[in-house]
């Protein structure tokens, strides 16, 4: 993420929501902590997206392929 200076965020706004929108959230400090986080209104909508139910959250976990569920079944036998 790239980190931008209040002072340099306000002069070059249109860059700054620009480069959300391509390379990802950006982060704007003010006397040099962290104070804001800009993001794409998709990258916003995505985050604010609550699952329909609760199956449909378990089931929007990462993906396991068939080695890795053979592993962790294989450390549950030990």
């Amino acid at each position: 993420m790239r980190k931008w200076q209040m002072q340099q965020a306000r002069t070059k706004l249109a860059e700054l929501i620009r480069l959300a929108a391509v390379e990802g959230p950006q982060v704007v400090t003010y006397r040099g902590a962290d104070r804001a986080v800009v993001l794409s209104v998709d990258e916003y909508y995505r985050l604010n997206a609550a699952p329909a139910n609760f199956a449909e959250f378990l089931l929007s976990g990462p993906k396991w392929d068939d080695e890795t569920i053979a592993m962790i079944h294989d450390r549950s036998r030990a």
